[in-house]
């Protein structure tokens, strides 16, 4: 089952390395070009969340999975990730440059008044992919320089001065519009549906004991989206053929095998996470979707 990257798994199976004061510093910031040598026989990297942000300049052809989309880039592209939504990319050709930065919510929220979370490019549902023209990649590329060379500088003030790179890089992207090419939906039903998807698959996966599955009806849901819940059951009909419901037992379902299967959990904490009060309805529930009680499909 995938798990969140923290931090220190990053550095350490990037680089074999930590910075010493990480544990300490609940702002962590750090930036890097895409050339900076990783450690010989690096992990892959996973499809999952990290626990940190990430914006990245990136050159070459990539296909990055992103929440429940898959998008191909090609040439210089702006990407935004936050850590509610997991995502990995893969490269399509070997010539990779580029750079990224990566930092903690409370490098901001600890500095400024507003909250990352509510910028548009880090909202649920967001576009996160901005294609470059050669004019905006050499704009992007000397904000991503300038931010090197304060990390590298003895300048006491230097992460206000990078707070204010950064903030200008998200304003010059959010000046742009999204690449519309990468997000090819089909009309108002499609991003209703796609919307949906990914606030769903933000529920996931369950990693603890104590997080529970609690969007579990397309009421819920619908309230979330700010649309009637007969609106929604339509667009989530007409797009993917199939009601809201389903999909969302669908994917309880999903996570109830991983954790059936890669956990040691009792099945009542199972229940429990999913949200069940009460694990005789875990019981009933799983055998309508698989056929098999939970205690026969782990064994």
């Amino acid at each position: 089952m995938a798990e969140t990257e923290t931090l220190e798994q990053f550095y350490q199976r990037k680089f074999n390395w930590m910075p010493d004061d990480l544990k300490k510093d609940v702002g962590h910031f750090n930036v890097f070009n895409f050339e900076d040598k990783a450690k010989h026989g690096a992990t892959p990297v996973k499809y999952t969340r990290r626990d940190f942000y990430k914006i990245m300049l990136i050159r070459g052809k990539h296909i990055f999975h992103y929440a429940d989309k898959s998008l191909e880039v090609s040439g210089a592209t702006l990407l935004f990730f936050n850590p509610m939504v997991p995502y990995k990319f893969e490269p399509l050709t070997t010539d990779t440059t580029g750079y990224y930065c990566i930092f903690k919510e409370a490098f901001f929220s600890d500095h400024i008044r507003s909250n990352i979370k509510d910028l548009p490019m880090f909202a649920p549902g967001a576009k996160t992919a901005y294609m470059l023209n050669d004019r905006q990649d050499e704009q992007l590329t000397s904000i991503f320089k300038k931010i090197q060379d304060e990390i590298a500088s003895a300048y006491p003030f230097k992460y206000d001065l990078i707070r204010s790179y950064i903030t200008e890089m998200i304003h010059y992207a959010l000046k742009m519009e999204p690449s519309e090419t990468l997000y090819q939906y089909i009309n108002a039903n499609a991003r209703i549906t796609a919307v949906f998807n990914d606030i769903l698959e933000r529920q996931f996966p369950i990693e603890s004991l104590s997080q529970q599955f609690r969007m579990r009806s397309a009421r819920d849901f619908a309230q979330e989206l700010c649309i009637h819940v007969n609106h929604l059951n339509r667009a989530i009909r007409q797009t993917t053929g199939k009601t809201t419901t389903e999909l969302i037992f669908e994917r309880m379902t999903s996570e109830a095998k991983a954790l059936l299967k890669h956990t040691n959990w009792n099945i009542a904490e199972i229940s429990n996470c999913l949200g069940f009060e009460d694990p005789a309805h875990f019981n009933h529930f799983f055998k309508k979707q698989t056929n098999a009680a939970p205690s026969t499909f782990r064994h």
